[in-house]
């Protein structure tokens, strides 16, 4: 396993990390995912990302009663949460969103469901329009003096918003965001390498980034229907559906394919080693189901010294989508 620091901070994650996002309560049960967080471990991840929203909360109990029964020094493993959809059906006012009041509670909800009694990282899970940036901004300082949490960052947030958290925590003495949870993959690229290009340069950013095989499809498993037992076949998914199954990015996949088979990998291992060939990527996360799935993508770390310079370039024309600045 490869360890890189998050950003400007002294904290080291395992470059490929296991995520719960749609598979735990959804998709596996208990002794899955006691067995998937097991062989996770031992392959050397130390980053479990989970969040408020995942299965109304029943995500975190169930990555929560895993833990408790491990015997892993604490010190060894980083656990996250994020804060802003709720877990309760249907959510009242003040039970969504970044208000002091949602943000405070969610962490003492989520430590609970977690059993644990400090949150790793822990993240906005969106911006809040309605909630001025300085009371989320002291809101977080405070749940780290707290000793609560220990860094915190953002998700989906565009580059200016993050920019504006620093400006706020500089003027006020506070601590700003340090890390960032967007989607990246070889067909969503414009935030990580792009609108965050600022950031970096100026204050840093540590980048955990989540569908690095958009939501499955760079497996190339949907290219013969939707498996029974896939996340695009479960109810309220459809929307991954709409995005991923479109007649050009399957054309570009099946390219991508035939490159993979050329190199001897897999196409998933070989599209989770693009995500982590880019140095602002600090971890990768995983969200398999089966042990073969996660024995399989943890191949990608095997994978990331093929991508030579004219191997990257060869997925460069088959993608034909690198982010640029519209000047128009």
């Amino acid at each position: 396993m490869q360890y890189r620091y998050m950003g400007r901070t002294g904290l080291q994650l395992s470059v490929l990390s296991y995520g719960s996002w749609v598979t735990f309560h959804k998709q596996i049960e208990d002794g899955t995912a006691d067995r998937l967080m097991g062989l996770s471990y031992d392959a050397g991840i130390n980053f479990f990302d989970n969040a408020e929203g995942y299965a109304f909360g029943e995500s975190e109990k169930m990555m929560g009663r895993v833990l408790k029964t491990k015997d892993w020094d604490r010190s060894s493993y980083i656990v996250s949460s994020k804060v802003y959809f709720g877990w309760r059906d249907p959510n009242k006012p003040n039970q969504t969103g970044l208000s002091r009041k949602h943000v405070f509670e969610a962490c003492h909800e989520a430590l609970k469901r977690l059993q644990l009694d400090y949150l790793d990282l822990y993240f906005c899970h969106r911006p809040d329009p309605n909630v001025p940036i300085e009371e989320v901004v002291w809101t977080m300082h405070n749940l780290i003096q707290q000793g609560k949490v220990l860094y915190w960052g953002t998700s989906q947030w565009s580059g200016a918003e993050i920019m504006e958290a620093h400006r706020v925590a500089q003027q006020y003495g506070l601590i700003g965001p340090v890390m960032e949870q967007p989607q990246y993959n070889m067909f969503e690229r414009f935030k990580v390498e792009l609108d965050y290009q600022p950031v970096y340069r100026n204050v840093g950013l540590g980048t955990t980034i989540w569908s690095p095989l958009a939501a499955g499809f760079l497996t190339g498993k949907y290219l013969d229907g939707i498996p029974a037992d896939s996340r695009l076949a479960i109810e309220g998914f459809d929307w991954l559906k709409n995005r991923w199954l479109q007649d050009q990015k399957i054309e570009k996949l099946k390219k991508l394919i035939a490159l993979a088979d050329r190199m001897g990998v897999s196409i998933a291992s070989l599209a989770i080693a693009w995500t982590i060939h880019n140095p602002h990527v600090t971890t990768a996360i995983l969200g398999a189901t089966r042990e073969s799935q996660l024995t399989e993508n943890l191949k990608a770390l095997d994978v990331l010294p093929m991508l030579t310079p004219g191997v990257m370039e060869e997925i460069e024309g088959i993608l034909g989508n690198r982010p640029t600045m519209d000047l128009a």
